[in-house]
């Protein structure tokens, strides 16, 4: 009984990953292949939709996303590892709660408000502009604060950087802390046993962070949409805008390529790390 117990509990969210998320994604690989015909599509097996896609100048699109992604991907690590190192080695886990807790607060607040928050903030009228006037840093407005490369990705940042936070606090905390009293012991400066014990026992971590950015800021679609305007064009809103056309393959291939690279991603990181182990971890640094 117990035993049909635990195959009907591990049954359960099986089923629910295979209904909402494997049957949409294979839909999506199989309307790839299709053509349209007029405003109608019909089963085919046509790499056409695919072909467009890599010859055309949404090929562009997917390189800008790319390297937009990789971009906010290394600022967010950047901002976040400095954040996550201080608050495993140097507060209390009460202060460190309290922090992380604080860096879910935003999410209270709609993800399409909080972008349009910072419209507000970057605009020529904005408080920005006019502190930066009235201070007499500036005689004029900044253009490129608003609609800007710049903008873009200051959203993906504070839109994903939190994220990235949790996995690096993690696994810097299930770090040894003797491991480091040990290198300091045997006379190794502070930074050179950063670089040699902590930061390479948190590569699992900073993995799964730079999973969590790349994977959010490669498929952002409001972001460039508000903050870049409308000629800025990255996979997310590109794909909706094809949507908006009822090309229904081409958008099935590109969110095909784009599905693949994130799958891609994780595969990487099941190869590289041994996940049962970094969790056992974290598990045995908390008990």
């Amino acid at each position: 009984m117990r035993r049909w117990i635990r195959l009907g509990l591990l049954g359960l969210p099986l089923a629910f990953v295979a209904v909402f998320l494997v049957v949409p994604l294979g839909l999506t690989v199989v309307i790839s292949f299709w053509r349209r015909a007029g405003f109608r599509i019909q089963p085919a097996f046509s790499f056409d939709s695919y072909a467009e896609f890599f010859s055309g100048a949404r090929l562009f699109v997917l390189e800008r996303g790319l390297a937009v992604a990789l971009e906010a991907t290394i600022l967010s690590l950047a901002i976040a590892y400095p954040i996550a190192y201080f608050l495993s080695r140097h507060t209390s886990a009460r202060a460190a709660r309290t922090v992380l807790l604080l860096f879910t607060a935003p999410f209270l607040v709609n993800y399409i408000i909080r972008t349009f928050a910072w419209s507000y903030l970057f605009a020529r009228t904005g408080p920005i502009n006019t502190l930066l006037i009235a201070g007499g840093l500036t005689h004029q407005p900044l253009d490129w604060l608003h609609y800007s490369h710049f903008s873009i990705l200051v959203g993906l940042v504070m839109s994903y950087m939190p994220f990235m936070l949790f996995p690096l606090w993690l696994a810097i905390s299930a770090v040894d802390r003797r491991l480091v009293e040990a290198s300091w012991l045997l006379g190794v400066p502070p930074w050179r046993t950063f670089i040699r014990v902590t930061l390479p026992l948190s590569m699992p971590g900073v993995f799964a962070a730079v999973l969590f950015g790349f994977v959010g800021a490669f498929g952002e679609g409001a972001v460039p949409t508000i903050l870049g305007g409308v000629g800025y064009q990255l996979m997310g809103n590109t794909i909706t805008s094809t949507l908006d056309v009822l090309t229904y393959p081409l958008a099935a291939a590109m969110s095909s390529v784009v599905v693949a690279a994130m799958f891609g991603l994780l595969f990487c990181w099941y190869l590289l790390f041994d996940l049962r182990s970094f969790l056992g971890k974290i598990l045995r640094w908390r008990m």
